[in-house]
This record gives C-alpha cells, structure tokens and sequence, in this order.
C-alpha cells in the first residue's frame, strides 16, 4: 500500500513528539547563546526557514533531542526559502556564539563554504541536515534520501497517469540539493523506467505557494493536454493544487503528487485534488541532528549520512496509525 523507508527515531517517538509540538516555540534565535547557562553544551540550529510546517515539525524533534541529551539548542532560519543571503548571515551570527556544534540545512548547497571552512578551523563541528552541501567538512548528513524518495513519487505518478501521457514539475529551487535530488529522482525514473511518459516542463518556484500556482496554471496553458504535475515540497505542493482550484480542472483529468505533509495537502488528498505525496520524517530529521551533534562533541564517529526515511501516503493509508505518526499539519 505505501513504501517505507525509515532509520533514527522510531515512529512511536515520532507521535509523541508531534503532542509536542504546540509547545514549540514559532521559530526565530529565541534560545540561549553559547554563553548563557551552566555547562550545557550548546548546539545552533539553522534551518532554512519557517515558511512551512515541516521545519516546525523539524523544530520539534529538535527540541526532544536536546531535552533527552541535555543540550541547549537555537533554532533559526530566513524568512523564506528564497532569502540565502539572510541565511547566511545566520550562520556567521551561529558561529560568533562558538557553539559546541552546528547544525546547518543549506539554501544554497556552495555559498556556505567559507563559513563552513571557518567553523572548521575553530573546531566547530558541521552537521547538515535536510540538504547536504558541496563540502566535505560536515561530519554526516540527517536527511531524507531525496533520490529514492522522488523516484517514488514518478512511481506512483506514472501509475496514476496510466504510465502514458505528458508530465511537469514544479521544484522549490534548483540550487539546495534537496531540490536538485527530488527534481533528478522523478526525472530519472521516468526516463529509465516509462517510455510513454514526456516530462514537458520543470519550472521553479522557490517554495512559495503563490508563485508555484502562477508557474502551474502557466504550464497547464502551455499543455492543455497534461497529465499530472509533481510538486516538489510543501509550497509547490500547495501552489499546483491552488491552481488546480483556481482554473476549475476536474481532478480526475490531472494527477497532483506532492512531496512533504501540512494539513493543505492533507486536505487536498482527502478531497480528491492530490492522488497523494511523499511525507518525510521531519520530527526525526531534527532530533538525529541533535543526537548527531552532540555525538560529535563527544569525539565519537559519525556515518556519512542518517537515512531519516520516508513514506508514500495518499486517500488509502493517510489514517494509518504509521502514517499519521509522521504526517504534520
């Protein structure tokens, strides 16, 4: 019914977090320096921003880690997915903290090198999270394996197309590496496995919902013939079933498969509008970045990447207990 990939945190951790989460806070540098209390650890967080749910959820898990491992942690990120240049400038303030470690999710998978070079020469341990960076100073990376999860996602689209027809992507970016896998992960898949499939057009648009709908309703104008579009995150998600709305399409002529969780898609599932998405782990991304971290303080060796996992959901199986354990709205 569903493909499970999953590592790190077990599901049953994964739910009672998620009972956490309205206790978390909305995001931002609100917690303590690298010199505030006592003789915690201090571990800074920068995520890539808190436009979308997941990073809350990401957040959360985060916070279950330093609880357990008695650390104290920051958690901060741009305004949206779009602004590298303000994420960066987090960073550079993470580092003038000299935490005991990092967790970094780039934007942009090169303009963070200096800084990385920098956090190296201080000793600082690199651990990356949802994307990995073109470097090779972070100690490992938490993340969905993008690839296998996006070649899922050109699966269950080709099933829902009836494996012939024209298909189109709308990417968050093509500059983070989680937009760079889940963009050539559908891609490859379909070139390798149907035939009968033409990808007509990848567009991207930055995560943001408003623009991913304009770039979905262009697309569909350009195609009137098209089959399915794939979104490749939250927003692009949302975007494309916005349009869907918008332009009045019966959902039963175009298949919509998305990638993360958020209650508009989950909405959008139950209804008909969405044949179905790809929800990561996000609460498991953020507590093995913190277990990774503090880890890494303690001098131990770390695996190159964590397999955080991941799960085909769609109007079958979104009210399994397992299923429900990592969706997040």
């Amino acid at each position: 019914m569903f493909k499970k990939r999953t590592m790190g945190v077990v599901v049953g951790a994964v739910a009672a977090a998620l009972i956490l989460a309205g206790c978390a806070s909305d995001g931002g540098a609100e917690g303590s320096g690298g010199d505030s209390s006592g003789d915690k650890p201090y571990v800074a967080l920068v995520s890539k921003g808190f436009q979308h749910q997941f990073w809350q959820a990401v957040k959360t898990g985060a916070e279950q880690a330093a609880e357990e491992f008695d650390v104290e942690i920051t958690f901060e990120g741009p305004d949206t997915e779009a602004d590298v240049d303000q994420q960066i400038q987090m960073l550079q303030t993470a580092l003038d903290k000299s935490p005991a470690a990092i967790g970094f999710a780039a934007l942009d998978s090169q303009a963070a090198g200096p800084l990385l070079q920098q956090a190296k020469d201080a000793n600082i341990p690199v651990i990356a999270f949802d994307s990995g960076v073109d470097s090779d100073i972070p100690l490992t990376t938490a993340a969905t394996d993008n690839l296998a999860a996006a070649a899922e996602a050109a699966k269950h689209m080709a099933d829902a197309v009836g494996h012939e027809g024209k298909v189109a992507l709308v990417v968050h970016d093509q500059t983070s590496v989680t937009g760079q896998q889940r963009r050539d992960g559908f891609v490859d898949y379909m070139e390798e496995n149907e035939p009968d499939i033409e990808i007509v057009d990848i567009q991207y648009g930055g995560g943001d919902q408003a623009k991913s709908a304009d770039l979905a309703k262009a697309i569909l104008a350009a195609h009137p013939d098209l089959k399915g579009i794939y979104g490749s995150n939250e927003g692009s998600a949302i975007g494309v079933v916005q349009a869907v709305k918008e332009l009045g399409i019966d959902a039963s002529t175009l298949a919509v498969v998305g990638f993360d969780s958020g209650k508009a898609q989950m909405d959008a599932i139950r209804d008909g509008l969405m044949t179905g998405a790809i929800t990561q782990n996000p609460i498991g991304i953020g507590y093995e970045t913190v277990k990774a971290a503090v880890e890494a303080i303690n001098g131990e060796e770390l695996p190159k990447t964590i397999d955080t996992g991941f799960y085909w959901y769609d109007a079958t199986n979104i009210d399994d207990e397992e299923i429900q354990a990592v969706l997040y709205e």
